[in-house]
């Protein structure tokens, strides 16, 4: 019995969501998450889950705003 009690346990210490993990992303990204909700990030979840999501997200961020403003230069 101990042994599938474990096996839950296990799968509920898995780690976040993906939407979890977005979510969580977007809103230290404009400063909004908050303490109970980042605490909660990183006791259930991997630090380097976040990391590399922050990484991505800036990539996308500044290859966004890049795109905008080329579009915008071209057209005037």
């Amino acid at each position: 019995m101990p042994e599938e009690r474990s096996n839950s346990d296990n799968d509920q210490q898995s780690g976040p969501s993906l939407s979890r993990i977005i979510r969580s992303t977007l809103a230290g990204a404009i400063g909004v998450q908050s303490n109970k909700n980042r605490e909660e990030d990183f006791k259930n979840g991997n630090i380097w889950v976040y990391v590399v999501s922050g990484i991505i997200f800036t990539a996308l961020f500044i290859l966004t705003i890049t795109t905008v403003v080329k579009i915008a230069l071209s057209t005037s």
